[in-house]
């Protein structure tokens, strides 16, 4: 496996992919020392295309993109991202182009098309995993190729590869987790300054935390997507969002939060999931709970009959947080692909 070289395609170069692209850098030197030899051929955005089988220079990439909007001199025609999926010799493609919940394209269709050309696929969106889940595992097993997909829940929060590795040998009773930074950010201070949804939210999108557009979050479809990835892991039952009974926040009073506080509780919103459940609504939870958790981070625990009660948390969100779960996933599908060729 040594000196093997890894060739990548990034797919989307948004937040995401020059998050992917910036630590691809940071940690050239750990993978050099490690006799790692990855490297990104191929770089696909909205707008443009990059090419290069020698490798692109990331730092010159990021460069054009911050300067011109754009990665590459020619203006796509639209199918420049399936066309470096097909046509582009490499092993892997990151798939980072933004979430579609409604279809999940054209991200799906970027992913199928991937894994049955026999590329290994590494991605951070939600859509496609939350409509076709079985579709897109089977077709990676039936081309003999990995599909991860960490960087999907909780941005840095390790969840689905301890679900999927370390707690193999459990059953998975119950997940119940914080999976919205957004939304934990205004409950903590609604609870703590007695504002209101409206001005808390304000303040949250003063500072960066809460889109323009606020409803994915607050309204719970982007906890509940993430619900849904959690389950169709840990039970491989194919759920999809229409199955998730679905309660936001923006009916939570600072009222409500005083009274939970005056017995010992706050107010968060919690999704939860088992085999035959999947919901997403403000919940009463103890202050002495981990799920009481502050500010925009996420948390998850995770019920099992051998190792018992496993609690994770880290940074629901961010653009280096979500590449540093997309880096892992690389890294773990290099060291498979590897084995597998020896």
């Amino acid at each position: 496996m040594i000196g093997l070289t890894f060739r990548i395609s990034i797919i989307g170069f948004g937040a995401v992919g020059q998050g992917v692209a910036k630590v691809l850098l940071r940690k050239r030197e750990m993978f050099q020392n490690n006799g790692m030899d990855i490297k990104v051929v191929a770089i696909a955005d909205s707008m443009s295309s990059l090419i290069s089988s020698e490798g692109i220079d990331l730092e010159k990439a990021l460069q054009a993109k911050k300067t011109s909007g754009r990665i590459g001199n020619e203006i796509n025609t639209g199918d420049s991202a399936l066309e470096v999926i097909e046509g582009v010799d490499h092993e892997l493609m990151v798939e980072a182009t933004p979430t579609n919940i409604k279809t999940g394209e054209p991200a799906l269709t970027h992913i199928l098309t991937a894994l049955g050309s026999g590329r290994h696929v590494v991605t951070s969106n939600k859509g496609p995993l939350i409509h076709k889940h079985a579709a897109l595992m089977n077709t990676a097993r039936d081309n003999d190729v990995l599909l991860r997909y960490e960087a999907t829940v909780g941005g840095a929060m390790p969840i689905i590869n301890l679900i999927q590795e370390n707690l193999a040998s459990n059953t998975i009773h119950r997940i119940e987790g914080i999976l919205n930074g957004t939304c934990n950010y205004i409950l903590t201070r609604m609870a703590d300054e007695g504002l209101d949804y409206h001005y808390a939210l304000l303040e949250a999108q003063e500072l960066g935390i809460a889109e323009k557009d606020p409803s994915y979050d607050v309204m719970g479809i982007d906890a509940a997507s993430k619900l849904v990835i959690l389950a169709n892991t840990a039970y491989g039952n194919n759920a999809t969002f229409d199955d998730v009974q679905i309660t936001g926040i923006t009916e939570v009073t600072p009222e409500a939060l005083e009274l939970a506080d005056k017995n010992g509780y706050t107010i968060r919103l919690v999704g939860e999931a088992g085999k035959d459940l999947l919901t997403v609504a403000p919940k009463l939870v103890s202050k002495k709970h981990p799920l009481a958790i502050r500010g925009t981070l996420n948390i998850a625990t995770i019920h099992t009959d051998l190792s018992k009660t496993i609690t994770v948390s880290g940074p629901g969100a961010g653009s280096i947080e979500t590449a540093s779960a997309i880096l892992s996933d690389i890294i773990h599908v290099y060291r498979r692909h590897g084995e597998h060729r020896v």
